[in-house]
């Protein structure tokens, strides 16, 4: 009778264990998609939509704010997707991305159909690359003042050995 209970107890222990583990693992593969998709402008970017990541990233980890103004989520597990790996989540006041480890702007730029940009940021950026959406992806006029939504890639001096990969909102003035 003491065996069966064992039995019993030991294998309903592993049947929870087996299910935390999967839970942990969906949990992990819809934030590996939240966070590529939000660097992808998928949706585009909007307060709201940033919003959303946000709420994800700040029940895994807590920021560290030191960096060129802006929020970075150091995650507890690698995400990755089309060969690019990343364990931090970016957030500025106009921009939510990821850091993509090594410093992989070509690349990126030939996976995403980014062209190279004119400007480098103030000397922030040492290569850069983005693509504007389409009008129909765009915010609404007035939703987020004038401006446009982009996918970007930058890689800098300021961020040594990662490339940012931001959907980003630039206002227009």
């Amino acid at each position: 009778m003491h065996n069966a209970k064992f039995i019993r107890h030991a294998a309903f222990s592993a049947c929870v264990a087996f299910a935390t583990f999967h839970a942990g693992q969906v949990l992990a593969d819809s934030a590996n998609d939240k966070f590529f998709d939000a660097a992808l402008c998928k949706p585009p970017y909007t307060m709201t939509s940033a919003m959303k990541i946000y709420d994800v990233v700040e029940a895994l980890a807590k920021p560290d704010t030191s960096s060129l103004g802006a929020a970075i989520y150091k995650l507890p597990n690698q995400i990755d997707r089309d060969g690019f790996k990343s364990t931090e989540v970016f957030f500025a006041s106009n921009a939510v991305g990821i850091l993509v480890e090594g410093e992989r702007a070509d690349d990126l730029a030939a996976k995403y159909g980014l062209k190279p940009e004119t400007s480098d940021l103030l000397g922030t950026s040492t290569k850069g690359y983005s693509r504007e959406l389409p009008a129909d992806l765009q915010p609404e006029p007035g939703m987020a003042g004038p401006g446009k939504v982009s996918i970007v890639a930058r890689q800098g001096n300021a961020l040594p050995g990662k490339t940012l990969l931001a959907c980003e909102f630039v206002q227009e003035f």
